[in-house]
């Protein structure tokens, strides 16, 4: 017998014919804790071959008191036995601080290279990104080891203050003076009396080669590649404050512009919205695991932009609540800092606007598909604007005199894509919960942007005919709507057919998924066309077909 799947980061066999020793249960334990929890299968071979229990592990109560003693902090897990008795699941939690055994042995779990799992080693070094990952510290507002106070450079100083005049940053800390502004953003921290810059200060104004020194892992590199050959790939060494602004300048020597006509007004559309580019990648330089090997890589490729670093998500957020967690960091005081400079969105929603870069113009949404455990990877693809579209959004945008939520461009631009949808089907492709997507779609159809047809559950919505006006396409319009509103009477008259004869207002709502009252309206119309004659009184009344 087969238990009918295989090993994986989440599963693991382990035989137990000749009594798996305990030492291996509490290590597969341990590394399924200090990972994303799991199940531990035991009485079943590598290959999935269910080969049985040995008679010391039948005890679930006991096998699950046992690890509990043998885990620092005692680990409680759930232990299930098959029907058969052939073999035991233990169910392991993902633990919110780091777990060791009884003999102080700390593991973690990863995939190798041929796709299979393995426990290995969690080492000190990488403790730290461990507790950052799960929001229990802030590596950022920690002191660098061995830096002192002079490692922080005036000129990179000079830099932060003139990037708070440029990006409208908090005034107030202009004012201040070298020590008062390293204090005000955590750029240092009080040591015995003594000022030792934090990981924050070296790497917004670190002095560059104190800064490799100290933070090797503070590197970016610009590429740019046509087809397969390299046509760009400087790698840069500074302070984050330095390396933004040169591959700033990088991407606005490669970013063309198109203009796009608005009535006396023209608006210019880049190939890669600049707002959206400068939040991706204070995202990559502030959400990045310092504590991990490697860089933040912008490439520009024919197919479009691509922006990574280091680091997975962290703790509680995933590809499909990107838009809609509660924002959080892994790097707080570095986070902080960058907004109060005015660097980055204040309110923490940069992604919003990073969605909002391609939104706005009808352009294929950013993509954060090929992230993983160790690198997030947002990929956005180049293309043209859709003029209609982008004219449609700023008229709105203008007369409203402010700018469209994201969850109002969210769902205009699925109804762009698929014509037509319901509320439910709204929420599944926006991931956005449909009581507040509920509020979205009622506010778009008082403003005449989009239209709802039907009633009940089976209520659904598509771009209104003014939408369809704009881009002289009044036929699409139609075939969204109208056929289906053409068909009623036939439907009726079919159903009529097959039930005596005759069709109650309630059956001609629940077929056509319209109101109770929009369906008195039609069959009233069709008893005005003579194709119907009313029979009964309240609510025992009925149609039937004329004959």
């Amino acid at each position: 017998m087969n238990i009918g799947f295989k090993e994986d980061l989440k599963n693991e066999f382990k035989s137990d014919r000749k009594k798996l020793p305990d030492q291996d249960i509490i290590d597969a334990v341990i590394a399924f804790a200090n990972t994303n929890g799991g199940n531990l299968y035991l009485g079943v071979e590598d290959n999935g071959e269910i080969t049985g229990l040995h008679k010391e592990h039948t005890d679930a109560v006991q096998l699950a008191a046992f690890i509990a003693n043998k885990t620092v902090p005692p680990v409680t897990v759930e232990v299930e036995k098959s029907e058969d008795d052939t073999h035991i699941k233990v169910i392991v939690p993902k633990c919110r601080s780091i777990v060791a055994s009884s003999s102080g042995k700390i593991l973690r779990r990863r995939i190798k290279a041929d796709g299979t799992p393995e426990n290995v080693p969690l080492y000190p070094h990488e403790i730290h990104s461990r507790l950052s990952d799960l929001r229990l510290l802030d590596f950022s507002a920690q002191c660098v080891p061995g830096s002192e106070y002079a490692d922080l450079d005036d000129t990179e100083r000079e830099r932060l203050r003139n990037i708070i005049r440029v990006y409208n940053g908090e005034k107030a800390l202009l004012e201040l003076d070298n020590e008062e502004l390293d204090k005000a953003l955590r750029l240092v921290d009080d040591v015995n009396g003594e000022l030792k810059p934090t990981y924050t200060g070296m790497l917004l104004i670190g002095n560059p080669e104190r800064l490799r020194l100290r933070v090797p892992t503070a590197e970016a590199s610009f590429q740019v590649m046509n087809g397969t050959r390299v046509v760009m790939n400087e790698s840069v060494n500074l302070p984050i404050l330095a390396a933004f602004e040169k591959i700033a300048t990088f991407m606005d020597a490669r970013n063309s512009e198109e203009e796009i006509e608005m009535g006396f007004f023209r608006i210019s559309v880049s190939d890669y919205n600049k707002r959206a580019f400068r939040e991706a990648l204070v995202n990559a330089f502030c959400h990045r695991d310092y504590t991990m090997l490697g860089r933040v890589r912008v490439l520009l490729d024919d197919n479009g932009l691509t922006i990574s670093n280091p680091g997975g998500f962290i703790e509680g957020v995933t590809l499909d609540n990107l838009l809609t967690v509660e924002p959080h960091g892994r790097n707080l005081a570095l986070a902080d800092a960058l907004k109060r400079i005015g660097l980055a969105e204040r309110t923490g929603r940069g992604i919003d606007r990073i969605f909002e870069g391609s939104l706005l113009y009808g352009k294929p949404l950013p993509d954060y598909s090929e992230s993983n455990d160790v690198m997030v990877r947002l990929f956005i693809p180049k293309s043209l604007p859709d003029r209609e579209f982008t004219k449609l959004i700023s008229d709105e945008q203008n007369r409203l005199g402010h700018e469209l939520p994201i969850n109002s461009l969210l769902v205009m631009n699925e109804l762009k894509l698929d014509r037509r949808a319901t509320l439910s089907e709204l929420a599944d492709s926006t991931h956005i919960s449909e009581s507040k997507l509920r509020i979205t779609v009622e506010s778009l159809v008082e403003s005449g942007l989009i239209e709802a047809v039907g009633g009940g559950r089976a209520r659904y919505y598509t771009l209104s005919v003014n939408v369809y006006k704009r881009g002289d396409n009044v036929t699409g319009y139609v075939r969204q709507t109208g056929i289906d509103k053409a068909r009623f009477p036939e439907m009726i008259l079919k159903f009529a057919e097959n039930n005596n004869g005759v069709i109650t207002r309630k059956d001609a709502a629940e077929l056509l998924r319209i109101s109770v009252q929009q369906a008195y309206r039609l069959l009233k119309s069709m008893v005005d066309d003579g194709k119907l004659q009313p029979e009964g009184k309240g609510k025992y009344a009925y149609y039937r077909i004329k004959t």
